[in-house]
């Protein structure tokens, strides 16, 4: 057969004419839908822009109403409540989309999760748990057990936190090892808290009981501080005095970074056992690796109480490392006629006036806080969690002074 070329010349204005019109078709219908997108969701996502939410709230429930079927909307929409602390409302948007019987799986998760939010920014911890545990087998999972931990650390329930952690673990969203040993030393502090625990074994009693969730702590993280410091509390309270001592010395040789925080406590107990000269190599060591001006307080406690020569080159020769206010203050405040005699040779000079020491206490003040890196909160006292953030572990052992 053969091949007729009037044909497909013939064929080819019919092929132009129909790409036309298909063209022309779309532009149509992008023109009809362009027109049919409520003006009021452009002006919220104008004012969302310029950041002034109350009128971008306006505009979107405007949006909302002209096109009740969008859902990316009434998403928009919840978010700004919760942005703006309305979380009443928030939580009405988010269940009456959960309510939809046309919404795909992928947005009910979507839902729930902001509903889940909505709770937990609301402070209606009982109904955020609730809905965070609905989540359990969406793609928010880790989010959502992220979340129940935060949770469950503000309320201290610390077996869920445990579990909650572990399941995080599991799902290879880290190592939460030093997070449990928190969950397990609060356990402890709780129950040493209470004179017959509930979930204490029959005659075990509640410092028993501790020492078991303390053990385990530092099974869970040998490399963590605080169940060592811990135990070596609770050993003292206890009358354990050898115990706690040869537990914060493991400590000292184990975990060195957090000597500073029991240099002061190590000397007490060595002072009390006559073991002065074993401590006073550690903390000599630990001095010369990096100067603190805990470790020279500690070496300087050590000393007997008329020794105020060796105490008063304790701080000049840690002044002579370092720059420190408090070590100067320190050696201003030792007794002035055997400070003045062991560094000058001068004649006995009168002590200093209580206003001098007064003003280099206060000034000294600031420098002897602890930080937190992670938000700045600073404290007198160290945290293992940050009151103002809530972060574990953020605290540095060492004063801001030396930071």
């Amino acid at each position: 057969m053969e091949f007729d070329l009037t044909w497909a010349l013939l064929a080819l204005p019919v092929a132009f004419a129909a790409g036309w019109l298909a063209s022309r078709f779309d532009l149509r219908q992008w023109r009809a839908e362009s027109r049919s997108a409520p003006k009021s969701y452009f002006k919220g996502l104008n004012y969302l822009l310029n950041e002034q939410q109350d009128k971008a709230i306006d505009a979107f429930i405007e949006a909302v109403q002209q096109d009740p079927d969008t859902t990316d909307l009434h998403f928009a929409l919840g978010n700004l409540f919760r942005r703006r602390g309305d979380y009443d409302r928030a939580v009405r948007v988010h269940e009456h989309l959960l309510k939809r019987a046309d919404l795909s799986r992928a947005d009910q998760d979507r839902a729930q999760h902001a509903l889940a939010l909505d709770f937990t920014k609301a402070g209606i911890l009982d109904r955020a748990e609730a809905s965070l545990k609905q989540l359990a087998d969406t793609p928010y999972r880790n989010e959502a057990l992220l979340t129940l931990l935060s949770l469950y650390e503000r309320t201290s329930d610390w077996h869920q936190a445990i579990e909650t952690a572990q399941l995080l673990k599991a799902s290879g969203q880290g190592s939460f090892k030093s997070r449990i040993a928190h969950y397990l030393c609060e356990t402890a502090r709780e129950a040493l808290g209470k004179a017959a625990p509930a979930d204490a074994p029959t005659g075990q009693t509640a410092a028993t009981l501790a020492a078991s969730w303390l053990k385990q702590a530092q099974e869970t993280c040998p490399d963590a501080a605080r169940p060592r410091i811990d135990t070596a509390k609770l050993l003292e309270t206890q009358g354990d005095t050898a115990g706690a001592f040869q537990t914060l010395l493991a400590l000292a040789n184990e975990v060195p970074a957090a000597l500073p925080l029991v240099a002061g406590k190590l000397a007490a107990l060595a002072v009390a056992m006559g073991q002065q000269a074993a401590v006073h190599a550690v903390l000599s060591a630990a001095q010369t690796k990096r100067p603190c001006i805990d470790f020279v307080e500690a070496l300087a406690a050590l000393l007997p109480a008329d020794n105020t020569p060796a105490a008063a080159e304790l701080y000049l020769a840690h002044l002579r490392q370092e720059p420190s206010l408090v070590a100067a203050t320190n050696w201003l405040n030792l007794p002035r006629p055997q400070a003045e005699a062991a560094t000058s040779g001068a004649d006995c000079t009168p002590p200093l006036p209580d206003a001098v020491s007064k003003a280099l206490a206060a000034a000294c003040k600031p420098l002897r806080r602890y930080r937190c890196a992670a938000c700045g909160f600073e404290a007198g006292v160290h945290f293992w969690q940050c009151p103002g953030c809530q972060s574990w572990d953020s605290y540095s052992p060492r004063r801001v002074e030396e930071l």
